[in-house]
């Protein structure tokens, strides 16, 4: 890995209005796990279903954090749950892995992985936020860099609240807004697909 290639993981992709692909309009990605060589993996975070988590996961209801509905997180393996949890206390719960590759620098420090076939009655009471997310968003390698290159993204750093934010709706103007400069500006473009 180059020294130029700093990765992702732990970062937000902010979707820029040139991107006009319908599955990542005005989307909010976490990057959960960056490899250069093998691809990227992340999930919209600004996608609530309508759909109650314990609809899916009866089990896990109860431990997720509000809006307490499964998120879109992208149109790669929409059957299948993947899931972000921040653990209440220090040591690290059976169930929850740290992310990968994360730089020191980063906020997201405490957010992990969580493997959903853990039973939620010993993990559950150890996490402080949970999410579950349907689906993800992926990249071949090459394929993100190639698409920040062209415009299509924003790379900003994530906190855990914009993860777990609980007004996603909102989300897209708040990070952008955060930013200063032209970038706050765009926050405040009304969202009006008619205009492209």
């Amino acid at each position: 890995m180059g020294m130029d290639q700093r990765s992702l993981t732990g970062h937000l992709l902010v979707a820029t209005p040139l991107l006009e692909d319908p599955n990542f309009r005005r989307s909010v990605v976490f990057m959960i796990d960056d490899d250069t060589s093998e691809g990227s993996i992340g999930v919209i975070v600004n996608r609530p279903s309508d759909l109650p988590v314990s609809d899916v996961l009866a089990e896990w209801g109860g431990y997720t954090s509000s809006p307490s509905v499964m998120f879109s997180g992208g149109p790669v393996g929409a059957g299948s749950g993947l899931a972000l949890g921040v653990p209440g206390a220090e040591s690290a719960p059976l169930g929850w892995r740290p992310l990968a590759n994360v730089a020191e620098s980063s906020q997201v420090g405490g957010l992990g992985t969580i493997d959903l076939d853990t039973p939620p009655e010993l993990l559950g009471d150890a996490l402080g936020r949970l999410r579950v997310f349907a689906g993800y968003a992926g990249w071949s390698a090459g394929q993100l860099g190639d698409e920040i290159e062209e415009g299509a993204w924003y790379v900003l750093s994530a906190t855990p609240d914009d993860v777990f934010c609980d007004e996603p709706g909102g989300l897209w103007a708040q990070v952008l807004r955060r930013q200063g400069g032209e970038l706050a500006l765009l926050a405040t473009f009304p969202d009006d697909p008619t205009l492209n």
